[in-house]
């Protein structure tokens, strides 16, 4: 697509960086984060914690794991977690609004519920409130490292990990006392004040986070606060973690446009009337104790989400503002043993116990708007009646079963079993059958209680087939439960019979279910590091939208499969004592197996939002101590626009994007830093897809740059 200016252009100081960043300021020791970007890799570390909740070597691990440490969160200053997870290979996300995103690991990006997001292994939100934005409430430049299983997790892990598990971790209090300030500023009004501090067993951070947004009515504010507490007593270790945050934005950031205004005038926001504000609380304490060869962990959480929303996404379809709030009380209760013998077998047994009370608020709103279909501009809107008011408490109970042994000291095999039983119970607070909004008609259940049990296996092997080389292959099964706005909220009907048919189809929906099979390589060879896998992922029992021929309701029934093939890689090596070169790439197609809607039959298409290839390249140069510089390029492949694969509307043409980043220390206590994201400022779209019968795209971030200074004691 041509490149044309956008209508405001993107204005920092970026000579000022480049110089300071460029020169020959020699490097001293100091307590500052950054270390070098060479001679440290990230393409193959030696240990993961997320499958078993604890250290385990990466190469006795059989699944794709892919790990950023604490350095590269540091050097790489994400804004957003698509410039951080990208990193991963088979990863990419998308930006929606603000930190706002879809996600795609071995899958096409989207928002639906196939994620599983931790923080130190304990699940952000509870399984029935998934909210696609969830990484958005957790604090991710202050991160002590990010690890992303692709495909369904072990045993330990339940409802959610169908497509991966983005694990967070936190930092911890550092051996000497500590403190750091970053602040930074650049284009668009970004504004960001970043603090640590560690003093004995107590780690503190806070960020502190506001832009104007670069396109119209798009501004961002959240305060985030994040607390560790590690201590030791009566034999026990302790960890106690506190995350808060809030977040107020307008959500017009990713409102698509035609053609015509994407490439002429980008910074068009059609959406500006909608708006999220988002509050969430973490407390957790693991508590471990060691006794005659056995660990036992016991971690009590408490979480409280709490979302207010008027959605850009609802505006054309189903305008309403909405409240939903969750308060969490959950143990995650563990023990695992190593027995003393030939096979050196391992076993771990845990309960998973959850139970969130929460409540859905809705009431309908009418929009103000110009034009129509995909150029329609919504200026206003009046609040009108109470659409949908009801509690909901959902409540889990899990246990599982995973062993480990070797038969031959360069083999280790591992096996898990699962068991879910998780339970939703709704009361409705407005007593009518049904309530309305022009011509929209909402069904109104009095009470409903919905119950899933589900069992999932997991069956992995390791052979060390050199000192420096290990295969793995595992197979995988995991699912996904309906959230309780699937289960409560079916939407509304142009009748009341209508409506009620929906609201009972609704309550009858099942779990999404997955396999995966996959067999990977990893090690070193001649300074490389690599890791290379081959997998096939099969949902089934997938929401498709079909009409029932009984009531001609058009209604969310399980009845898709879908099929998910790709090849994986990962590289790393330092190529000379100045440059070091990563890479992430992928390569995978997302196809309907089974898919008949009641618009059409798309069984055996390529899914649309889908690209075949995905790419994250990074160069780094490191002349001196102390001073480093990297070069990255990300790839998104061709996708479709929609399932018919129209030739009317085509594929979105992918995209590739430069970002450059920059450090220099300044003394033992300072450093400069400086980024510049969209390095070409080229056009290209966070997302396409096709709108009342338009293509119409998402522009993403112009030309951007952003400098900072960061002090370290």
């Amino acid at each position: 697509m041509t490149r044309t200016t956008p209508r405001r252009r993107a204005r920092a100081p970026l000579a000022l960086a480049m110089f300071g960043l460029c020169g020959g300021v020699s490097a001293q020791s100091g307590p500052s984060t950054d270390t070098t970007l060479v001679t440290q890799g990230s393409a193959l570390p030696a240990v993961t914690i997320t499958g078993t909740r604890e250290k385990t070597l990466l190469s006795q691990t059989p699944a794709s794991i892919g790990v950023i440490p604490e350095r590269d969160i540091v050097f790489t200053g994400p804004m957003h977690p698509q410039q951080l997870l990208g990193q991963v290979p088979g990863v990419a996300i998308a930006v929606t609004n603000g930190e706002g995103h879809s996600t795609a690991i071995r899958q096409p990006f989207t928002t639906s519920p196939l994620y599983l997001f931790l923080e130190d292994g304990i699940p952000t939100r509870a399984t029935g409130f998934f909210n696609h934005n969830a990484l958005y409430e957790v604090n991710l430049p202050a991160a002590g490292g990010v690890e992303v299983v692709r495909g369904p997790g072990s045993a330990l892990y339940g409802s959610d990990a169908i497509a991966g598990t983005v694990n967070v971790l936190t930092r911890a209090p550092a051996a000497e006392p500590q403190l750091m300030l970053s602040a930074e500023a650049g284009s668009s009004g970004w504004r960001r004040l970043l603090a640590d501090g560690s003093r004995g067993d107590v780690r503190a951070s806070v960020n502190v986070t506001h832009t104007d947004g670069w396109r119209d009515g798009t501004a961002y504010d959240r305060q985030s606060a994040n607390f560790r507490w590690d201590a030791a007593a009566g034999g026990m270790r302790l960890k106690t973690i506190v995350g808060l945050t809030h977040i107020d934005q307008q959500t017009g950031a990713n409102t698509p446009l035609t053609l015509d205004d994407y490439l002429h005038d980008p910074t068009k926001n059609n959406l500006s009337i909608a708006w999220r504000k988002v509050r969430a609380l973490r407390l957790s304490t693991q508590v471990e104790h060691e006794a005659g060869g056995s660990l036992w962990t016991l971690t009590p959480y408490l979480r409280r989400n709490v979302m207010d929303l008027n959605g850009s996404f609802n505006l054309s379809s189903d305008p309403r503002i909405e409240t939903s709030a969750v308060t969490s009380l959950g143990l995650m209760a563990k023990w695992r043993r190593d027995f003393d013998a030939p096979l050196r077998p391992r076993l771990i047994a845990g309960v998973d116990l959850d139970r969130s009370p929460g409540s859905r608020t809705e009431d309908s709103i009418a929009p103000t708007r110009t034009g129509s279909g995909a150029n329609s501009f919504y200026t206003g809107f009046t609040v009108g009646d109470r659409i949908y008011d009801y509690d909901v408490t959902f409540r889990s109970a899990s246990a599982y079963l995973h062993g480990e042994l070797s038969p031959t000291p360069s083999v280790r095999i591992t096996a898990g079993l699962r068991h879910d039983d998780i339970r939703y119970e709704m009361d409705n607070r407005i007593a009518a059958d049904t309530t309305s909004a022009g011509p929209r008609i909402y069904a109104q259940t009095p009470h409903a209680s919905v119950g899933y049990s589900r069992w999932s296996p997991k069956l992995g092997a390791t052979w060390a087939v050199a000192p420096q080389a290990s295969l793995y292959a595992s197979v995988h099964h995991g699912f996904r439960t309906p959230s309780e706005s699937q289960l409560f909220r079916a939407g509304s009907g142009a009748s009341a019979a209508e409506a009620q048919t929906k609201a009972a189809f609704a309550l009858a929906l099942k779990p999404i279910k997955a396999r995966q099979s996959e067999l990977g390589l990893r090690g070193q060879a001649q300074d490389w590091r690599y890791d290379l896998v081959a997998y096939e992922l099969v949902k089934r029992d997938d929401l498709v939208s079909q009409r029932d021929l009984a009531t001609d309701v058009t209604t969310a029934v399980n009845a898709g499969r879908t099929r998910h093939r790709g090849v994986e890689l990962g590289l790393g090596r330092a190529l000379t004592a100045a440059w070091r070169l990563d890479v992430a790439l992928s390569h995978a197609r997302h196809v309907y197996d089974r898919w008949v809607t009641a618009i059409a039959d798309f069984s055996g298409k390529e899914m649309e939002s889908a690209p075949r290839s995905i790419a994250n390249v990074r160069l780094a140069w490191t002349p001196r101590e102390g001073s480093s510089a990297q070069l990255e390029w990300a790839h998104i492949g061709s996708y479709w626009l929609e399932a018919s694969h129209s030739a009317a509307f085509g594929k979105y043409p992918g995209h590739d994007v430069f970002n450059l980043r920059m450090r220099q220390r300044l003394d033992d206590r300072m450093s400069l830093f400086a980024r510049v994201m969209n390095l070409a400022d080229k056009r290209y779209a966070d997302s396409a897809s096709v709108s009342s019968n338009t293509a119409v795209y998402s522009p993403a971030l112009p030309r951007s740059v952003y400098a900072g200074l960061e002090a370290a004691w």
